[in-house]
């Protein structure tokens, strides 16, 4: 019996081409994506930073002005509408976490 052979799907492709897409999105808001990070992963991390906004807009924040530059020292208006980091060594999971975490305290007004 012969081996069908193993071509890369147009779907394939699609999926990876999506994947990459959202990484680049959460890298322009300043979230770090690493290599081990699922596409999972990388939905559920982006689906988390929209709610953060969501959240901090209904509460008035303005996210253009509770941002700071890229590489910037600006201090935000209110400090908890700033979109937590992630660090280096931080999984997805305890990132999600932490961020889950953030956005409800912005929902409570912590």
């Amino acid at each position: 019996m012969t081996q069908p052979s193993i071509t890369p799907r147009d779907d394939d492709r699609d999926f990876r081409r999506v994947t990459q897409d959202i990484a680049g999105r959460l890298r322009a808001r300043g979230i770090a994506v690493y290599d081990e990070d699922s596409p999972e992963d990388i939905v559920q991390l982006l689906e988390a930073v929209e709610s953060f906004e969501r959240a901090v807009e209904s509460h008035g924040g303005d996210l253009m002005m509770d941002e700071p530059p890229a590489g910037g020292s600006a201090q935000p208006d209110d400090p908890r509408f700033l979109l937590p980091s992630r660090a280096a060594d931080e999984s997805a999971t305890a990132f999600l976490q932490r961020l889950n975490g953030a956005t409800d305290a912005v929902v409570r007004g912590d």
